[in-house]
């Protein structure tokens, strides 16, 4: 496959490169240890430089699914991601769009409790053996919540079985940390009474998982995030607009590669604690060496990082420097997306979140609806008659762009940032799904049902019947899962 030159950038054109080279391991179905070839072989592959390529391999190797092995017998390797580097990314985006304690909270009211009936239904003799060693590390910690890691949630998360639904709670339990950070109590007894009270909820939780009853584990996790809610909002410090970060240290003993991830990082955090002033230069290059006291080649490296993401640039000449940019969600949705193909949910892992997200932005949307914005945008988002329905000329690609459309206006609609973006994910890893195993388009019947049901979608939240609106949403999307996506 060759990549024709352009007049877009290397920068550009390496990450066109990296997006090729990871096609290719999912479409080779994640071989890991196998070679994708030598450099000289890739080069010759792709119609590129050398030092495109290897730019290239190092978005590669920030995403973790290959790593460049040099010497005799060397190439590009193909190896395990973990969910590191997208977490990471999706946090800073997340934190720069002003996610709100509020948004965050919210998600995990409507992820979590899913998260423990599943864990119910799936939980085996190592899943159980799993949580009752997070109980009692529990127990072992000194009191105050700003010093526990609560592994609570994500180890719950993880006995659901279902990595999309893993990997969202633990994007927001990162949020919730640094949110936890922010915190403040009266005093050491009231922290103590806190810890105790999570300790004694995760016991109950834990115990209604072990007895395989998903309908009390749902339960009892609602509660116990309510709880959490409640807590959070009471104990913010009033001078706490953003969570706050805990900043990685920079190692300089690590390898390459990885001290320039956590360079970025670093980086990331600092930028956003000052507030990100898009347009602004963060610091020279001899400045950011002297602040950093890294070498050369890992700050540019971690530069080429946050470059990627869209965090900052380095702009060269006079008044140069790393500039910060206006990040966007896509890097993050592509980011996660990757590695969630590693871990190769099924359609029902992807179903039974996304039922649970869009549910959830139904029900807000018709408790927002009378505002005059949301009012205004929700008269875009589909035909209001079976008479427009019936007369529309449709075609695939105009439906696929009208059921995204309404589906993401919804969510924005909304108002949640995190689903926001998790719907997105969802979507885009359908759409990946659905390339992939060539499957077979919708018929014209099937897009006029579409369009008839997103406007009976919108008939109830006009109408502000949010019983009907979820009923209805739910039915749209059990049988768009059939014949759409």
């Amino acid at each position: 496959m060759s990549v024709q030159p352009d007049a877009v950038g290397t920068d550009k054109r390496a990450a066109k490169i990296a997006r090729c080279i990871e096609a290719d391991i999912v479409r080779r179905g994640w071989p890991v240890g196998h070679s994708l070839g030598s450099e000289s072989a890739l080069q010759q592959q792709y119609g590129v430089s050398r030092s495109v390529l290897r730019e290239a391999v190092r978005l590669v190797e920030h995403h973790q699914v290959a790593r460049m092995r040099r010497g005799p017998n060397g190439g590009l390797f193909i190896c395990a991601p973990d969910a590191g580097p997208a977490t990471r990314a999706v946090v800073i985006y997340l934190e720069y769009v002003g996610t709100t304690l509020d948004d965050l909270l919210h998600a995990r009211l409507v992820l979590e409790p899913l998260a423990a009936a599943l864990a119910a239904e799936h939980i085996d003799e190592a899943g159980i053996d799993r949580l009752r060693a997070v109980l009692s590390a529990e127990e072992q910690r000194k009191p105050g919540l700003t010093d526990a890691r609560d592994e609570f949630h994500v180890t719950l998360a993880q006995q659901s079985k279902n990595p999309v639904l893993q990997l969202f709670i633990e994007v927001s339990m990162r949020l919730t940390r640094r949110y936890a950070l922010a915190s403040r109590t009266d005093s050491a007894i009231e922290a103590k009474e806190a810890v105790d009270q999570m300790h004694s909820d995760h016991c109950e939780i834990v115990s209604a998982v072990t007895a395989g009853d998903s309908a009390r584990a749902k339960a009892l996790s609602e509660q116990h995030v309510q709880a959490v809610t409640s807590w959070l909002q009471q104990h913010q410090r009033a001078d706490r607009s953003r969570p706050t970060r805990n900043t990685p240290r920079v190692d300089p003993e690590a390898p390459r590669a990885k001290l320039a991830e956590a360079l970025a990082a670093t980086i990331g955090d600092d930028i956003g604690t000052s507030g990100w002033p898009v347009g602004s230069v963060f610091g020279t290059e001899t400045a950011l060496l002297e602040r950093y006291r890294v070498s050369r080649a890992v700050l540019r490296e971690a530069v080429r990082l946050l470059e990627y993401h869209a965090i900052a640039h380095m702009r060269r000449g006079p008044g140069g420097g790393l500039v910060v940019t206006q990040p966007h969600a896509q890097a993050s949705i592509e980011t996660i997306a990757l590695y969630l193909q590693y871990r190769r949910p099924s359609r029902e892992d992807l179903r039974c979140v996304r039922d649970v997200i869009e549910i959830a932005n139904v029900n807000k949307v018709v408790e927002l609806r009378r505002r005059p914005q949301v009012a205004a945008m929700l008269t875009t988002l589909g035909p209001l008659s079976d008479c427009a329905v019936d007369q529309a000329t449709i075609d695939v690609r105009t439906a696929a762009v009208e059921e995204y459309r309404f589906h993401v206006g919804l969510a924005h609609l909304g108002g949640n940032r995190l689903l926001d973006l998790f719907l997105r994910i969802i979507i885009e890893l359908f759409r990946r799904h659905g390339s992939s195993s060539r499957q077979k388009p919708p018929a014209r019947s099937d897009l006029v049902s579409v369009q008839r049901a997103h406007r009976r979608i919108l008939e109830a939240i006009h109408a502000g019947d949010d019983s009907l609106a979820c009923y209805r949403i739910r039915r749209h999307l059990d049988a768009a899962a059939s014949r759409w996506w």
